[in-house]
């Protein structure tokens, strides 16, 4: 049985990734603290959010992404691992940055949003109509 909620596939991936960067479990303090938020009841209960120490670095992460503990300790190391690997390389924050930045134009706009943007390209196209020749008899 694995110890996180994911396929063995990404879970090898994650290890790869750890002896890459010379990361090892043992120095790795992980404790379970309560989420807030979302979630109802299960998050007021439960101790799903995961918060993860290097000690040899001092990062701390803390990761409260899912409702379910196993993933977010999950992703919890591969924040670690990002953290890690940004201090070293210095690169990963503007990759990082990039894709937040394509995921907030991909998202879907809020219906107010949408229609004041309606409104403004017709506005738009009605002064543009303005502008056009008179063409009279």
């Amino acid at each position: 049985m694995s110890a996180f909620a994911v396929g063995p596939e990404k879970e090898a991936q994650l290890q790869r990734r750890m002896d890459a960067l010379g990361v090892r479990e043992a120095d790795i303090d992980e404790s379970f603290v309560r989420s807030g938020g979302h979630g109802g009841q299960n998050v007021n209960k439960t101790s799903t959010c995961v918060m993860l120490t290097h000690r040899p670095t001092g990062l701390q992460v803390k990761c409260q992404a899912t409702r379910q503990q196993g993933l977010n300790r999950f992703i919890a190391r591969r924040l670690l691992l990002d953290k890690i690997e940004e201090q070293r390389n210095g690169f990963v924050a503007a990759r990082r940055a990039e894709i937040e930045k394509i995921r907030r134009q991909k998202r879907k706009r809020s219906r107010r949003a949408k229609n004041r943007m309606l409104a403004d390209k017709s506005h738009h196209a009605d002064k543009k109509a303005g502008r056009q020749k008179f063409s009279g008899e």
